[in-house]
């Protein structure tokens, strides 16, 4: 079967940075990774989401994000489908229900936290890193502006913040894992939800929810649990009562981690399409630390003389 052009660009980002890193398991050629055996995750039920935005006002909230264009309580929101972004980490969309005379879906959507993150594979100097808990988190403090998880990400989450070149970030969810899950809490989307269409736990235990719940109601759920296999497996699961390619799921991923499909990549291309961005990264560091080394120096008063 052929790989689709999007699928290769991904493929291609990913062992970029696989192949440079080398600093971590996921990005080093380790095959098989099924995930940390104990990891967290979340079970979004989309038949119990009413699209009141809660989780995006708590989101903004604990996040310290700036105030939305449009408030969380105006439904004209919906009008048209949202991707995350450098100032909203996590969107609710509208899609029509396919069941006649049935209400509107809606659908939250924030970083997957996959297993096998290809965002982390891709980036050169491990700003990403997929905890043994279970969220992917970002180091802002190694990041050199690549971009590379952005092409890499099958989920299109990591937004970049142009707003300073200086000093590239990327934004995306984290799970509250700094401020919240490291801490013993549950994230704050979802404590907030009213409707509780979010259940936070154990990866294992949520599939097992899932199940039951599909079993049970084999007329309100489809017989799919999205992000069980998907891209290899991702943290944040959801279930629902239409198929998941009617409601905006991208359905072309693939099973495999998207690593594992860039293994013998490197071996295929000269290696300087890999070696030189990593070259222009690692200048772009030392020069970032030299001009924050001079800053320090102006601020130390001058020693006068007696």
């Amino acid at each position: 079967m052929g790989i689709s052009r999007r699928k290769f660009l991904k493929a291609a980002a990913a062992a970029g940075g696989a192949g440079l890193v080398g600093k971590s398991k996921l990005a080093s050629g380790v095959e098989h990774f099924t995930g940390y055996p104990d990891r967290l995750g979340v079970l979004t039920d989309i038949t119990r989401c009413v699209g009141c935005r809660t989780c995006e006002a708590a989101c903004n909230e604990i996040n310290k994000l700036p105030p939305p264009k449009i408030r969380f309580e105006d439904q004209s929101v919906f009008e048209k489908t949202r991707r995350t972004d450098e100032q909203t980490y996590t969107v609710v969309n509208r899609y029509p229900n396919p069941k006649p005379g049935e209400p509107p879906i809606y659908v939250k959507h924030q970083c997957r936290h996959c297993d096998e993150p290809a965002c982390a594979s891709a980036c050169l100097v491990a700003a990403f890193t997929k905890t043994p808990e279970g969220p992917v988190t970002y180091n802002k403090g190694v990041c050199v502006g690549c971009r590379y998880c952005m092409t890499a990400c099958p989920f299109y989450v990591p937004a970049y913040e142009y707003n300073d070149p200086f000093s590239p970030e990327i934004k995306k969810c984290t799970m509250c894992y700094d401020t919240r899950v490291s801490k013993g809490k549950i994230p704050a989307c979802v404590e907030a939800c009213p409707m509780e269409a979010m259940t936070f736990g154990k990866r294992s235990d949520l599939l097992r929810v899932a199940r039951k719940r599909i079993i049970e109601h084999p007329d309100r759920y489809v017989d799919h649990i999205y992000g069980e296999h998907e891209v290899g497996g991702t943290c944040w699961l959801y279930i629902s009562g239409v198929p998941f390619e009617q409601i905006g799921f991208p359905m072309d991923l693939g099973t495999k981690p998207y690593p594992e499909l860039t293994r013998g990549f490197l071996s295929m291309v000269p290696g300087v399409l890999v070696i030189w961005p990593a070259l222009l990264g690692g200048f772009y560091m030392f020069t970032q630390h030299r001009e924050q080394m001079g800053e320090e120096e102006d601020e130390i008063p001058e020693r006068k003389e007696d």
